[in-house]
């Protein structure tokens, strides 16, 4: 800065462009962990030896979006150590800071009496640290409450449909020179690129005219964090869509590295590219020289200076083909490994010519995209083995492809396409079924995206299936429920299974709350039990993890209890039913456990209040119907091993009674006077008594015989029938 004057420096704003630190990336990485610190750091070391007015970040500062202590505490102490000094600020804000930082302070920083700020930072978020929760707070922000960053470009996304945004410059001014700062912080770029193109929605405030500075006097600079590169033109932001009254344009989000500013055609204003500090993808796009852009700006000029990082660890990539090398035999594996190994060594000996003027040499990236085909693949893992201490990623050296048919040169394109292998084309299943037209026959659509989500974001391995299972069965019982399944042709079967979706669809849709059944893994898992424990009197099996249900004759509102006879009658018939109840009750001595209710053909599901009075009372009526009902039947409940559920108030007799099972009264029948007492525990005696009677006493065979058939089978943790 020596060769400028004292005038061209008071009027000149000097400006460090930087993007995609990444800080915290393979932050468990042993060899790796330092990478994104030391280019951060150096970042700051530069802006600081070029004395510029302020840093200018364009997102995915983190690279998560709850970075881990460790990654916070390094990065507040890099920015303390740099930022906080005696410099003097030689710029002004001189818009409204309320609008500008929507923080609890409202005001830049190095405005703050209570700290000296010589370096300010300005800063967008990416869509790795982009806001989230219910308070829409960013790690950003965390840094922004320690009066270390500026955090602006955080948008409300207001109004209706796809939104509105309004983007408030900040308005900077040293001397004669005057710059609009505009800062779009990362939105998902299929609704960013709905709202570019609805009227309206996108609306980009100008700075007022003043006495001597008109509203073209003003250095329109916008930073963004979105798609550049065109994989799909609803997925990426066309440098189209942007105003024309804007003269620099500083695009995150990109990892390769163009920081050269390049004008686009007809708009009027140039691009640049800084691309990422530290290389999160192995890939030809990050194996370039890493820049930052050192942009100094007078009036309507600017000019763009990029500086190397040199601690960036180098990376070195190559493509190479086997069937275009000649010394490979494709029946000998060997031939293959030593081509390999000595491709790796000459990276390895380029990769330390780059570094030999460097004061510490680090270990390189390597990465080579092996074509193979028509020749057989070998383990990347056990190759690398070879190559630990050697280069920094021994595990994934080697990347195997085949070419496609449609030729190498689009092979190149693919493979800038898939520059940002955790960008995928997110679009939800909904989008989907509405894009192609398509007629969900038997699976709802809400389901169906249920599981994906829980496939996705929980794990859950069995999701689909559960939920496959789950609407396969309720379309069962509800075709059996409402006519002959006999009586249809295959065509109405189809068009009565559409029907059943829709009317299915209708009953969810009413509901206050929907909770998917198919959800639970160990639900699913107790389902694929209970169908492989099908073979064996059709009973359903629960694990001991599952809910279950309590099986009782008496209504909610009856704090009395009814015969165990008359209880394990109806449950008998219950069992034997198609039709499932709906119902959503709980039992007032069991109010920790959820509600559900058997069905013999489809396992269990969880029910809704409404109709659990309407099973219950038509399991009632079931029993009203048998005459003779006493103590015999009572005995027979005893000798085939059914056990009341104690539907008591008491919970903690329940939870005492975990493990144990309540023995069924004797000799009481529904019209006995006396009542079983509650949260009583069984004897043991008394089960292996009743057991053993079981090979005594056959008088009863139609009893025998409906039992047998289809008697649900819960385990003991819970209690509640068992065969």
């Amino acid at each position: 800065m020596g060769d400028l004057s004292r005038e061209e420096i008071s009027n000149t704003l000097r400006v460090l462009v930087a993007t995609d630190c990444h800080l915290g990336y393979m932050e468990k990485d042993e060899i790796r962990r330092h990478d994104s610190f030391q280019a951060f750091e150096e970042i700051c070391s530069i802006a600081e030896q070029k004395q510029v007015d302020f840093l200018l970040l364009g997102g995915d500062l983190f690279h998560e979006n709850k970075p881990s202590r460790t990654t916070l505490v390094k990065a507040i102490e890099i920015l303390r150590r740099h930022c906080l000094n005696n410099q003097p600020v030689q710029f002004q804000v001189v818009s409204d800071q309320t609008v500008n930082f929507p923080n609890t302070f409202g005001h830049v920083n190095y405005e703050d009496p209570h700290f000296n700020v010589g370096l300010p930072v300005f800063s967008i978020h990416g869509n790795h640290d982009d806001p989230a929760g219910v308070d829409n707070l960013s790690a950003v922000d965390i840094l922004s409450a320690c009066n270390l960053v500026n955090y602006f470009g955080k948008m409300v996304l207001g109004g209706s449909g796809v939104g509105q945004i309004a983007l408030h410059p900040i308005l900077i001014r040293k001397g004669s020179t005057a710059v609009a700062l505009y800062g779009l912080g990362n939105i998902r770029d299929e609704r960013l690129n709905r709202m570019f193109q609805t009227p309206h929605a996108v609306q980009w405030m100008r700075p007022e005219a003043q006495e001597g500075c008109q509203v073209s006097d003003w250095f329109n600079i916008l930073v963004l964090h979105q798609n550049r590169v065109k994989t799909n033109p609803k997925n990426a932001i066309n440098e189209h869509f942007l105003p024309r009254f804007l003269d620099f344009v500083v695009w995150g989000h990109e990892h390769e590295c163009l920081v050269d500013p390049q004008e686009v055609p007809g708009m009027g204003f140039h691009i640049t590219q800084p691309g990422s500090s530290v290389a999160t993808s192995l890939i030809d796009g990050e194996s370039k020289p890493k820049h930052v852009l050192l942009l100094e700006i007078k009036g309507n000029q600017y000019r763009p200076t990029k500086i190397p990082l040199t601690t960036v660890r180098p990376f070195e990539y190559t493509e190479i083909i086997l069937k275009d090398e000649p010394d490979i035999d494709p029946n000998d594996q060997n031939s293959i490994l030593e081509h390999l190994d000595e491709v790796v060594r000459n990276l390895i000996e380029k990769s330390s010519k780059k570094a030999s003027n460097r004061s510490e040499l680090k270990l390189p990236l390597v990465r080579i995209k092996v074509d193979y085909s028509g020749f057989m693949t070998i383990n990347p893992q056990r190759f690398g083995q070879k190559y630990v201490g050697k280069v920094a990623n021994p595990q994934d050296i080697l990347i195997f492809s085949k070419a496609s048919r449609k030729g190498r040169s689009e092979a190149k394109i693919d493979d800038s396409e898939r520059f940002r292998p955790e960008e995928l084309n997110q679009q939800n299943i909904e989008a989907l079924v509405a894009e192609n037209n398509l007629k969900m026959e038997i699976l709802p659509v809400n389901d169906l995206a249920v599981a994906l989500q829980n496939f996705v974001n929980k794990d859950d391995k069995m999701a689909f299936y559960s939920c496959l299972r789950y609407n396969l069965e309720e379309t069962r019982n509800k075709i059996a429920k409402d006519a002959d399944t006999l009586k249809f042709e295959e065509e109405d079967l189809i068009l009565k299974v559409g029907e059943c979706l829709e009317e299915r669809v209708k009953e969810r849709s009413a509901r206050p709350k929907d909770t998917a059944q198919f959800t639970s893994t160990s639900q699913s898992l107790g389902e694929s039990r209970s169908r492989s424990t099908a073979g064996l009197g059709s009973a359903v099996s629960f694990s001991d993890d599952e809910d279950t249900t309590q099986l009782s004759g008496s209504k909610s509102s009856t704090r009395g209890r009814r015969g165990s006879s008359r209880s394990s009658r109806d449950a008998t018939e219950l069992g034997k039913s198609k039709t499932s109840t709906r119902g959503r009750g709980r039992g007032r001595g069991a109010s920790n456990l959820k509600q559900t209710t058997l069905d013999a053909s489809l396992g269990f599901r969880r029910s809704e209040r409404s109709a659990s009075v309407a099973a219950t009372a038509a399991v009632q009526s079931i029993a009203d119907d048998e005459d003779n009902v006493d103590s015999a039947s009572s005995e027979e409940a005893g000798k085939y091993g059914i056990e009341e559920v104690d539907d008591s108030e008491n919970d903690a007799a329940s939870i005492q009674g975990k493990g144990r099972k309540r023995a069924a009264p004797r000799g009481r029948g529904r019209g006995s006077a006396q009542s079983s007492k509650r949260g009583r525990k069984s004897d043991n005696t008394t089960i292996q008594r009743m057991l053993m009677s079981k090979d005594d006493d056959d008088d009863d065979d139609d009893a025998v015989k409906r039992l047998n058939k289809s008697q649900p089978r819960v385990t003991r943790n819970y209690g509640a029938l068992r065969r």
